[in-house]
Order: C-alpha cells, then sequence, then structure tokens
C-alpha cells in the first residue's frame, strides 16, 4: 500500500512569521514548504470539544492547520477537567466552543475558527461537512457516531475516527470515496449498534484522562497526513491501545460486501436507542421523580431502594437506605433473590438509563409494583440532598 494523494492543494506562501513558526516542520523532508502550505490551505471539522477534540484541536491548531471547524454545544463542566485539557478551571460554565477557540488562537493567531455552538443533526449536516475537506469524529456516542459517518459518506468526505473507554482506545480511518478503491466507513467495522445499555458509556464506566492524549495525538497524526499526502494512513485497519498493556495492535477492516448504501440521514437516536423498547415499555407509568421518592420516604411509605450501579460508583455517592446490587446481576437473574419480597422496590442508577434496563429484567420476574427514579442519585443529588457530591 502506499500514501494517498494530498487532501488539498498548497496554498499560495508562508510569511516570514509562518516559516519562524513552522521551521521543525519545514525541515522535515517529507512535510516540507510543500506540505506546510497544504496544512494552511486545510479545513478540518472537529465534531466534539471534549476529551479527544482537546488534544486534536490543539495539535491541529499548533500544526498550522489554517481553518478549524468546531461542532460542541455543552459547557465546561468541572468533571471534564480531568481529560479536557483544552478548556481551564476559568472556563467552568462557558460554551465549550467558546473556550476552544480562546485556547486555539493562544497556541496559534494565525488559524481561523469556525464555531458550530450547536448539536449536530442529520439536518444541515452534509452541507456542513461539505464545507470543509476533512471530518474529525471525537463524540463518546453511537447515534452521533453513525450519523458523523453517513453525512461523511453522503459529503464524500473522509473521517478520523476514535473513541475511548476506561484504558482502552481505538482509532482508524474511514473514506467511502477513497481515490485508491479501498473505500471504507464506519459501518463496515460496526454494521449495527450495539444495544441499549451493553456499552458504557465513559459517564457510566469512567475513562482514564491521560488516555485522551494517545489516541487524539493518533487522530491529529492522521489528519495530517491525509491532507499532506504521506504515509500510510489507518484506512482500512483499526488501531486498537491497550494503555494497562502499553501495546498497540493493528486490525484489518474489510469492506462488508452484504453492507447497506448510505443513500439518506435517518432517525439515529431511533436507529441506535437510548434504551431498548422492552425498557421504555417497563418506565412508561413506573417511574418516579426525585421529589415524589422523597414524598413516599418522608410519608414512612416503607420501600425497597436498590442501588444498581457497580460498588465504585456507590462508594462515591449513595442514597441512604439503599442497597446495592448491580445492574448485570439483576439481568442475569443472581440479584432477584436478594429483592425483598414485602415491599415495592425502587431501583436507580447514576441518571436512569442502567436502572430502566433493570427494571424490566424485575417486570418480566413479576415484581409489577417496581418502579425507578427518574434521572438517578445525580437528579437526587441536584434537587432533594444537595450535600451529596455529583460525579
Amino acid at each position: 500500500m502506499s500514501s494517498l494523494p494530498p487532501l488539498v492543494e498548497p496554498a499560495a506562501e508562508l510569511s516570514n512569521e509562518e516559516v519562524a513558526r513552522y521551521s521543525r516542520h519545514l525541515i522535515i523532508p517529507d512535510v516540507g514548504m510543500d506540505g506546510q502550505k497544504r496544512l494552511k490551505n486545510a479545513k478540518v471539522l472537529v465534531i466534539g470539544a471534549g476529551g479527544l477534540g482537546s488534544p486534536t484541536l490543539l495539535y491541529l491548531a499548533a500544526a498550522g492547520v489554517g481553518t478549524i471547524g468546531i461542532v460542541e454545544f455543552d459547557v465546561v463542566d468541572e468533571s471534564n477537567l480531568q481529560r479536557q485539557v483544552i478548556h481551564g478551571q476559568s472556563d467552568i460554565g462557558r460554551p465549550k466552543a467558546e473556550s476552544a477557540r480562546d485556547s486555539i488562537l493562544e497556541i496559534n493567531p494565525f488559524v481561523t475558527v469556525n464555531l458550530h455552538d450547536e448539536r449536530l443533526e442529520p439536518e444541515g449536516a452534509i452541507e456542513l461537512f461539505s464545507q470543509y475537506d476533512l471530518i474529525l469524529d471525537g463524540t463518546d456516542n453511537f447515534a452521533t457516531r453513525y450519523l458523523v459517518n453517513d453525512a461523511a459518506v453522503l459529503a464524500h468526505k473522509p473521517y478520523v475516527w476514535g473513541s475511548i473507554y476506561r484504558f482502552e482506545g481505538q482509532a482508524s480511518v474511514f473514506w467511502e470515496d477513497a481515490p485508491d478503491g479501498r473505500g471504507l466507513n464506519y459501518r463496515d467495522l460496526y454494521p449495527q449498534a450495539p444495544p441499549p445499555g451493553m456499552v458504557p458509556s465513559c459517564a457510566e464506566g469512567g475513562v482514564l484522562g491521560i488516555l485522551c492524549a494517545s489516541i487524539g495525538s493518533i487522530m491529529g497524526t492522521e489528519a495530517i497526513k491525509l491532507i499532506c499526502g504521506i504515509g500510510e494512513p489507518l484506512l482500512g485497519r483499526l488501531m486498537v491501545y491497550d494503555a494497562l498493556d502499553m501495546s498497540y495492535r493493528t486490525i484489518k477492516i474489510r469492506k462488508d460486501p452484504e453492507g447497506e448504501r448510505v443513500t439518506e440521514l435517518i432517525d439515529y437516536d431511533d436507529f441506535c436507542g437510548v434504551v431498548s423498547d422492552e425498557a421504555a415499555d417497563a418506565v412508561d407509568g413506573s417511574t418516579l421523580t426525585a421529589a415524589e421518592l422523597k414524598e413516599k420516604i418522608d410519608a414512612g411509605d416503607r420501600v425497597a431502594l436498590i442501588d444498581v450501579r457497580e460498588p465504585v460508583e456507590w462508594d462515591i455517592v449513595h442514597i441512604d437506605g439503599a442497597t446495592l446490587i448491580p445492574k448485570d446481576e439483576i439481568l442475569s437473574g443472581a440479584g432477584l433473590a436478594k429483592l425483598p419480597q414485602d415491599r415495592p422496590t425502587v431501583l436507580y442508577c447514576k441518571t436512569g438509563v442502567r436502572s430502566a434496563e433493570a427494571l424490566a429484567a424485575l417486570k418480566r420476574a413479576g415484581f409489577a409494583d417496581a418502579t425507578h427514579l427518574q434521572g438517578g442519585v445525580t437528579a437526587w443529588a441536584n434537587q432533594v440532598d444537595k450535600t451529596l457530591p455529583v460525579y
């Protein structure tokens, strides 16, 4: 295999200031003046200014990518700062897009930053992607990943993808219209989204903060290689990094012969599902708000309050009087014997997603009067007992 053609044409020139700034690039034979001019002329859209977006944005800016777009609708939260190094303490409460822009311009004032301070939606996604040469996806939910993939296919754009969870990360390059015939997209790797609740998010399962730097640097490196037309991109290969073993391995990705062509954008929340249909049916009419649960407890109603999170989460915060029975024990049936039979069960997790899945299992097992706490322990801490930490 060989390098793909450079993604963009070189800019007309570099200023004396730019020559001084990028001198360590210019003396690399495979980059040189030509490659740096291509970087200057490149337009890169980064989806998300979070864990993966942070190092990627910083290094693309430092490398001299001329135009960087940021799609980000969230605001900076204190829990972000463990890994999202583009933001700082003084940015808490600010829009992430604005915070990221300020950090980029502090690193490199020659970069043009376009803010798209909104959630990426099917409406307008193709048009947005068409304004850029390359897309980088650092999001942490499957609905957005499939949307990015399909919009990139329909906009005929390559994109770099990364994913992180606990101590492991993955990265690859997808480009349906790759000029060398190696056309692949994310659906060739993952044709279907996993069942709801099967793959925890970083908010549920955690992530080692510094892992973001490793995967983000791979994503940024792939972007530079594609822009300059150098090296062998990760197109057709999945890079898997295990931080605990300090090992990298590469898995070949092949075109799915039975894969359906992407012809339009769809409802991605429906395609991926936040919770299963069974869980959605189970919570219908069987959901308590934090205020309603407090009223029951204050009135002396006897309930079996069951925490379905993991022990490490229980150690962080839990509701007084609760019993820990992790969701997997309930789904396997092993935890059902631990449930009291003499009073109704109320399940809770962090935000209500896992408890909805556990509630469906309880309903199947005959616990007809079981309910779950809407918003989980987070809602309880925010609305009832504000002395409790939120994680």
